[in-house]
């Protein structure tokens, strides 16, 4: 096949059939098909689009360039959340045990952070000790006794994806939805998922900052993982503000404790079990959404979530001795203040500044090969809708040394803006939507 002629058929707004999106990305990963070609269709994707015939295809190419996880031999119906990432987004830490403990199966794939997002694979390495790169065997072995495993991905777990997505970095075409699309469905798939719930962040701290843009991307993820054979879900959640009160590694397992304690900010709480009782009806455990969030609440106010926690961190290999002894987690050396300039009303946050005012304390990455200091960060004190005092204690900063101190409430004073008017607490979850309402 003539790959300039794919790429100007895509870039014409052409329909690609299936031996020709094939021929393109088998032939980029055996490097018959050039980089620069490759950055060239991906660009006329992100201006053209892709049918939902096309972006299914694509996503089951992808899915099938390497190792395909086998669960047959795992009761139950596998069930996994997605989240297209946020600021102070650790539900994964407290949703996989939760779910696990109400008899659900959680194999979760997850990845690192880049840009203002968190990763969970992140926030999992401030647990001393814990283990991530399972092989498939230790993974379903995991599966079967503990009911859930959260593992990283491997070079030869859908290289077409890993190789994909560090072109489009580069390209400016990360925000294209059908690659999203692709690029989520291909590694769920193949991770042994039958159901999945889609959490799709929406404002200023997301990917998706409009509405509308989100409702795009969940109404394509929930139609493609439904051509693909998969029960999928998807909630609109909010991310005009941070998720929770913390944002960074270490702080984020704290806050993750004090839910499975049955405490914690109560926006992280209610999140994680509306994503859950999506799983637990996917996997046919509750035969309503009211029912699920009962056996889900109940589960983290007696215990049986955080003994689950336990047993699952011990399991890869975890300290589980962090429950009692937080001094094990790592503890920045430095604390300083970032305090309303005036009386009045948080009007608004920009998310998305916030999580670079983490980064820049180190608590994140700007390139791949930065190293991430796990005990910075922030911890948020209050949200939009919040009446302040002048001088009021807004956000607390852990640093190290004063690195990036300065350059990160520069960031705050902008992203946290205070005025008169009352402002409405912002709302949770913001929309719903399965293969019926799609």
């Amino acid at each position: 096949m003539n790959v300039p002629e794919l790429i100007r058929k895509k870039r014409e707004g052409g329909v690609l059939a299936e031996d020709e999106i094939r021929h393109l990305i088998t032939g980029f990963l055996s490097g018959s098909v050039e980089a620069y070609q490759i950055s060239a269709f991906l660009m006329a994707v992100f201006f053209r689009g892709m049918e939902p015939s096309e972006a299914a295809t694509l996503t089951r190419i992808m899915m099938k360039s390497g190792r395909i996880y086998d669960l047959s031999s795992v009761p139950g119906i596998k069930t996994d959340k997605h989240s297209t990432g946020g600021v102070g987004d650790k539900v994964s830490l407290v949703l996989a045990p939760l779910v696990a403990a109400a008899g659900a199966v959680d194999p979760m794939v997850s990845g690192r952070a880049l840009g203002h997002t968190g990763g969970t694979l992140d926030k999992l390495d401030s647990i001393p000790g814990y283990r991530w790169d399972l092989t498939e065997e230790q993974f379903r072995r995991q599966l079967e006794k503990v009911g859930c495993a959260i593992i990283g991905q491997t070079d030869d777990f859908v290289p077409a994806d890993k190789r994909l997505y560090a072109m489009r970095d580069v390209t400016a075409t990360v925000e294209s939805i059908p690659l999203i699309c692709a690029s989520i469905l291909s590694k769920k798939a193949a991770s042994g998922a039958e159901a999945l719930v889609m959490d799709v962040k929406c404002g200023s701290g997301a990917f998706m900052a409009s509405e509308e843009d989100a409702l795009k991307l969940a109404r394509q993820l929930v139609s493609i993982g439904t051509e693909l054979g998969m029960k999928v879900s998807a909630l609109l959640t909010q991310m005009n503000q941070p998720l929770g009160t913390t944002v960074g590694n270490a702080l984020e397992i704290h806050e993750v404790l004090d839910v499975l304690e049955g405490k914690g900010p109560a926006d992280t709480r209610d999140v994680t079990v509306e994503l859950g009782a999506e799983m637990l009806v996917h996997a046919n455990l509750a035969a309503s959404h009211e029912e699920a969030r009962g056996k889900l609440n109940g589960l983290l106010d007696d215990g049986s979530a955080m003994a689950k926690f336990q047993e699952w961190v011990a399991a890869q290999k975890g300290d589980p001795r962090i429950v009692e002894n937080r001094a094990l987690l790592a503890d920045a050396p430095d604390r300083a203040g970032f305090d309303a300039p005036r009386a009045g009303v948080i009007q608004s946050m920009n998310t998305r500044a916030i999580g670079v005012a983490c980064n820049v304390l180190g608590g994140g990455r700007v390139v791949s090969s930065d190293t991430i200091d796990h005990a910075v960060g922030l911890e948020v004190h209050l949200k939009v809708g919040a009446e302040v005092k002048a001088g009021e204690r807004l956000v607390t900063l852990h640093h190290r040394g004063g690195k990036g101190l300065e350059e990160a409430r520069k960031l705050l004073a902008e992203a946290i803006v205070i005025g008169e008017e009352p402002v409405k607490p912002l709302e949770l979850v913001i929309a719903r939507l399965d293969a019926t309402t799609a």
